[in-house]
């Protein structure tokens, strides 16, 4: 990760990694559906976690998979 004069970069190899674990483990349970679409609400809360400071791959993607199935539409 770069960071110059206060910009903070993503690192997409990060995000792109725990994005991946966290849909493959929502997808067998059946919380999103099988498809090549990114799920963008997936999508947003890896992203937000990330710039809150969470930079390890297997932490984001336990987080946000909690965080998806907390708030699954009824």
């Amino acid at each position: 990760m770069l960071v110059e004069r206060g910009i903070q970069v993503m690192n997409f190899e990060v995000v792109g990694d725990s994005y991946k674990i966290a849909a493959n483990y929502l997808r067998k349970t059946g919380a999103i559906t099988e498809t090549l679409v990114t799920n963008e609400r997936l999508l947003r809360i890896i992203i937000r976690m990330f710039q809150r400071g969470e930079h390890n791959r297997l932490k984001l993607a336990n987080k946000a998979i909690a965080e998806f199935e907390a708030r699954i539409p009824a």
